[in-house]
């Protein structure tokens, strides 16, 4: 399992300090994300993209579940009036669920995509005073390591936050 700490760091000379002692301490690059106002130029710098800045996976989340559940009432309302016969036909509903499901979370994760990421409200007024938010994914175990390495080298620094749990893939 993996949590995702906050940071904001004051500009981009720090931010890429803090970059090099997060590689020299072992955190892989695709497990630090930088995210800034829109005319800041990250150089050097592992960029946020779509998955951490939007709802995607949220809205993904949540339309999996939905669909899933609209799949199972169209399957049974389809069961109790079959088109075929006269006996309920119970097996639409195997193939509705699962059609139903893959749909909300294509929709939903199209709708997320365009969506800012409500976990990042809280840094939205400092990003757009200059900051730039770096988050961090690392192992249950790492946490305090990370913190302390951060508190010391870099204490222009601000911890933000840990985030209890996020998504095992990105």
């Amino acid at each position: 399992m993996r949590r995702r700490m906050y940071f904001l760091l004051p500009d981009l000379a720090s931010a890429q300090r803090t970059m090099s002692d997060l590689l020299l301490a072992r955190v892989e690059e695709r497990h630090i994300h930088f995210m800034a106002r829109e005319d800041m130029e990250l150089e050097g710098l592992h960029e946020a993209n779509l998955l951490q800045t939007s709802d995607i996976v949220h809205g993904a989340e949540a339309g999996l579940v939905i669909g899933g559940f609209c799949g199972l009432a169209v399957g049974a309302v389809a069961a109790f009036f079959p088109i075929v016969g006269t006996k309920p036909q119970w097996e639409l509903m195997i193939i509705t669920a699962p059609l139903g499901s893959l749909f909300g979370a294509w929709v939903s994760s199209m709708i997320g995509c365009s969506v800012p990421n409500s976990r990042l409200k809280p840094f939205k007024d400092a990003v757009e005073r200059g900051m730039i938010l770096l988050m961090i994914d690392v192992r249950d175990g790492r946490v305090e390591e990370i913190r302390e390495l951060l508190r010391e080298h870099h204490p222009e620094a601000h911890m933000e936050g840990v985030e209890s749990a996020i998504p095992a893939f990105p």
